[in-house]
């Protein structure tokens, strides 16, 4: 399975913010210049990031975007599903009883599908912004 570039910034975007706004909000251009990244890009990924209320933005000259809950509050798998929407690898693995395609009840394949849709699940659901801010300090010990 291959991530968006949506899903990758969004996620570097959101560790951004969590690395970098403590009291004080984090302007999104300040953001889009760290990160090498389109500042209109993140524009559309952080409108998707406010609405499902995993950020919170101010307006102003001192305006930006603070996280919305405590970095160990949000999952990986709460930014990725925002930003890129169902985590499943092919759509039929999200049926549950209900079959959306005609093989499903002969189909050989749709248990691998399901069982790798749990596994990217398990593993983004099961880690935090949190781990991922801790990962960072490990590898930049300098940038405490």
């Amino acid at each position: 399975m291959k991530m968006s570039t949506k899903g990758r910034y969004g996620l570097r975007l959101m560790l951004d913010i969590a690395l970098n706004s403590g009291e004080k909000p984090v302007a999104l251009k300040d953001v889009a210049a760290r990160q090498e990244i389109s500042e209109k890009y993140l524009e559309q990924i952080i409108i998707k990031l406010s609405k499902a209320e995993l950020v919170r933005g101010t307006r102003g000259a001192r305006g930006g975007y603070v996280l919305a809950r405590k970095p160990e509050d949000i999952s990986v798998g709460d930014i990725l599903r925002v930003v890129e929407g169902n985590l499943s690898p092919v759509d039929c693995a999200e049926c549950s009883g209900q079959s959306i395609c005609a093989r499903a009840d002969s189909c050989i394949t749709i248990d691998l599908w399901r069982d790798i849709k749990l596994a990217v699940e398990s593993v983004v659901d099961n880690r935090s912004l949190a781990d991922l801010t801790a990962s960072y300090h490990r590898k930049n010990p300098e940038n405490k």
